[in-house]
C-alpha cells in the first residue's frame, strides 16, 4: 500500500517535485480508503486534514456545533450500515462533542473521531488531559506519530468496526505538516494484507461452543413446549441480518413479533406487534402480555425497553440471545435463560433445532387472527381523539395520526430525544429498519436531532427525511438547522421538520410539576419555529387545526427538494403513556 497524493495537489507545474507526504496526508489517505464520508468543522487542530481531503473532493459536510460532527457520523452509520468519520480540532472543539461521542459508546455505533490534540512536544497552557477524558467515557484513543501514522489510522478504524464502538484518532498539533518518517512505508506493507479492505468484509460467524449449543438446546425445548411464543428482535439483528432467520424461527411456531425502537421492520410479517416497551400502544400490549415464552435476540432489555418489567406476563420464560457477555442483566423477575454469542451463529442454529420437530397443528396465530386485520393495525389514536386541549394547543396524539397519511411513504424518521417520543414512533410507520434513527436515546439527551438529520439525509437522499424534535432539544441544537437546510441542498433531497411544540421542557414538567416543584424553570417562551426555518431559507408554517396540514401535503406535491418546517402548537394537557406509567406506575 502507498500513500497517493492528488495530482492536482503535487503538480503545481511540470518541473516541480512530488511533495513529501505528510501526517496529514496519510491520515486522508487512510480515511478515503476506509469510508465515503467525513463530518466534521474545521480549526486548527484539523485543517490540513480537512483541506487534504476536500482539495480532492471527498465529501465532507461541515456542522455548526461540534456535537453535531459526531451524530452526524452516529446517524450516518445507523441508516446506511457504513462507517463514517467525523472531525474536530483540540480544546474547545473536543469538549463540544463529547456528548455526541457518549451516546455512541452507550449505543455501540462503530465510527472514527480525528481530533487535534496537544503537541507531541508538551501541552500548552490551554491544552485539557482530551485521553484522561475520553478513558472516561470508555472510548479508545490511538494517538498518531510520524513514523507510524498509516497503521495508527488504519488500526482506528479496525477497532471501531471489531469493538462496534467509536474510536477517537488524536492528531498532535504539531505533526499535521510533519514529513512521514520512511519507516512509515515499512508498517504499511506489512500491515497492509489485513488491514485493507475491512470495511465491508464479509466475516463468518465463529463455530458455535459446546456450552452455546447445550444453552441453544435447551431454548428450543422451552419453544417446542410453549403455548404462545413471542420473537422480540433488537438492534443486534439488524447488525446480524438475521431477522429472516428468527422469522423462520416465528412461522414454524407459530410466534408473534415485536421489534425495539431500533428495529423497526426487522421482521416484515404480519404478525408483527410492532415497538416493544414505553412506545407499545395498549392494545398490542394487551396481546403481547399473553406469551408464556418469549424470545429477546439483540435487544438491550432496559428498564425503558421493558416497560418497566411489565412488558411481559410475570410467569413468561425469556430466552436472550445476546452478543455482548458484560451486557447487564435485565431488571426481570421473570425466567431467564441466556446464550451469549453471535447472533449469525446463533439464530440458524436455534432454526435448525426448531425445525427438527413438525410445526404444531394449532398455535397462538390460531387464537388471536385479530391481529392480521386492517383495524388491528390501523394506526388511528384510539387513546384519545380530541383535536384540542382546554388551552386551543392541538392534542399530538392526532397529529401524528395524521402526519402517517401525509408525510411521504418513502421516508426516513429522524428523532431527538423529548417527551413527544410517547407519541411519534406509535403512531408513524418506517419503511424499513434504518428508516428510524434516533440519537441520544441510550445517553438521555435531547437536542442530537438537527445534526442526526444532517447525517441520515447524506445517507438515504433518495428517502425524504422527516425529523422531529421538541422546543427543548430544538432550541439546544438550533445552529444545525441551518445544516439540515444545507444537507437536503447538498445531496438534492428534501427534509420536513416537525418541531413538537409544548412551550416547555415536557419530561419535566409531567415528571415533577405534578409531584409539587415550582413549573418555572421547566416553561420555555412560545417560540415559532417555522419562522426560524424561513429565516434560514426554509418553507414552513405554524399550524393551530389539522385542517391546515392541507398546505403541507401541498409542499409536498410540488416540491422534490428543499426544507419545510412544521411548528406543531401542542397541549401540556396531553401527557404520553410511558410518562404516566413513569410517574404514577404501569396502571396509571
Amino acid at each position: 500500500m502507498t500513500i497517493t497524493i492528488d495530482s492536482a495537489r503535487a503538480q503545481h507545474s511540470v518541473d516541480e517535485p512530488a511533495a513529501q507526504p505528510t501526517v496529514a496526508m496519510a491520515i486522508a489517505a487512510v480515511i478515503r480508503e476506509r469510508t465515503d464520508h467525513l463530518f466534521g468543522l474545521m480549526g486548527n487542530g484539523n485543517a490540513h486534514v480537512i483541506s487534504e481531503l476536500t482539495h480532492s473532493g471527498f465529501p465532507y459536510t461541515s456542522a455548526r456545533h461540534e456535537v453535531a460532527t459526531v451524530t452526524m457520523a452516529d446517524a450516518y452509520f445507523r441508516a446506511s450500515g457504513k462507517i463514517a468519520a467525523a472531525t474536530t480540532t483540540y480544546g474547545a472543539g473536543f469538549t463540544n462533542a463529547l456528548t455526541g461521542l457518549a451516546e455512541a459508546r452507550l449505543a455501540r455505533i462503530p465510527l472514527v473521531l480525528l481530533v487535534g490534540d496537544r503537541p507531541s512536544s508538551g501541552a500548552r497552557f490551554f491544552d485539557i488531559d482530551q485521553t484522561l477524558v475520553c478513558e472516561g467515557l470508555d472510548v479508545e484513543v490511538i494517538t498518531v506519530n510520524e513514523t507510524e501514522v498509516t497503521a495508527q489510522a488504519h488500526r482506528a478504524f479496525d477497532r471501531a468496526e471489531q469493538t462496534q464502538s467509536p474510536v477517537v484518532l488524536a492528531l498532535p498539533y504539531d505533526l499535521a505538516t510533519a514529513p512521514v518518517e520512511p519507516a512509515d512505508s515499512d508498517a504499511i506493507d506489512s500491515a497492509a494484507p489485513e488491514q485493507a479492505g475491512q470495511a465491508g468484509r464479509t466475516i463468518e460467524a465463529p463455530a458455535l461452543t459446546e456450552s452455546q449449543r447445550a444453552g441453544l438446546s435447551e431454548a428450543a425445548e422451552l419453544l417446542r413446549a410453549a403455548r404462545r411464543p413471542l420473537i422480540l428482535s433488537g438492534r443486534g439483528v439488524v447488525l446480524s441480518h438475521t431477522g429472516n432467520t428468527l422469522e423462520q424461527v416465528g412461522d414454524h411456531l407459530g410466534a408473534l413479533y415485536m421489534n425495539s425502537f431500533t428495529a423497526c421492520n426487522v421482521v416484515d410479517s404480519p404478525w408483527n406487534l410492532g415497538i416493544a416497551g414505553g412506545f407499545t400502544r395498549r392494545h398490542r400490549l394487551e396481546v403481547a402480555r399473553q406469551a408464556d415464552v418469549v424470545v429477546v435476540a439483540g435487544a438491550s432489555m432496559n428498564t425503558f425497553q421493558l416497560r418497566y418489567g411489565t412488558l411481559f406476563a410475570a410467569d413468561a420464560t425469556v430466552i436472550r440471545l445476546e452478543s455482548d457477555p458484560h451486557a447487564p442483566a435485565p431488571a426481570l423477575e421473570n425466567p431467564l435463560h441466556t446464550v451469549h454469542g453471535d447472533l449469525a451463529a446463533l439464530a440458524p442454529a436455534l432454526l435448525d433445532l426448531v425445525a427438527a420437530t413438525p410445526t404444531p397443528e394449532n398455535t397462538w396465530r390460531d387464537e388471536v387472527a385479530f391481529v392480521t386485520t386492517p383495524e388491528f393495525g390501523a394506526l388511528a389514536p384510539v387513546e384519545d381523539t380530541t383535536e384540542l386541549g382546554p388551552d386551543g394547543r392541538l392534542n399530538p396524539r392526532v397529529v401524528f395520526a395524521e402526519l402517517e397519511h401525509v408525510l411521504p411513504q418513502r421516508r426516513s424518521l429522524v428523532m431527538d430525544g423529548g417527551h413527544f417520543l410517547g407519541w411519534a414512533p406509535m403512531y408513524l410507520s418506517v419503511p424499513d429498519p434504518r428508516g428510524l434513527v434516533a440519537v441520544g436515546t441510550a445517553f438521555q439527551s435531547i437536542g442530537l436531532g438537527f445534526g442526526s438529520a444532517g447525517g441520515v439525509t447524506m445517507a438515504r437522499p433518495d428517502h425524504t427525511t422527516v425529523m422531529i424534535t421538541g422546543d427543548g432539544g430544538g432550541l439546544m441544537a438550533l445552529a444545525d438547522l441551518e445544516t439540515v437546510i444545507r444537507t437536503a441542498r447538498a445531496a438534492g433531497t428534501r427534509a420536513i421538520v416537525v418541531a413538537v411544540n409544548d412551550a416547555a421542557y415536557g419530561a419535566e414538567l409531567h415528571q415533577y410539576a405534578v409531584k409539587g416543584l415550582d413549573d418555572e424553570a421547566m416553561l420555555i417562551d412560545d417560540v415559532d419555529f417555522s419562522a426560524l426555518g424561513r429565516a434560514l431559507g426554509a418553507d414552513g408554517m405554524r399550524m393551530h387545526r389539522l385542517a391546515d396540514l392541507q398546505r403541507l401535503r401541498e409542499w409536498i406535491d410540488t416540491h422534490e427538494t428543499g426544507v419545510f418546517v412544521l411548528d406543531v402548537p401542542v397541549s401540556q394537557s396531553f401527557v404520553a403513556e410511558y410518562m404516566r406509567e413513569s410517574v404514577f406506575g404501569p396502571n396509571a
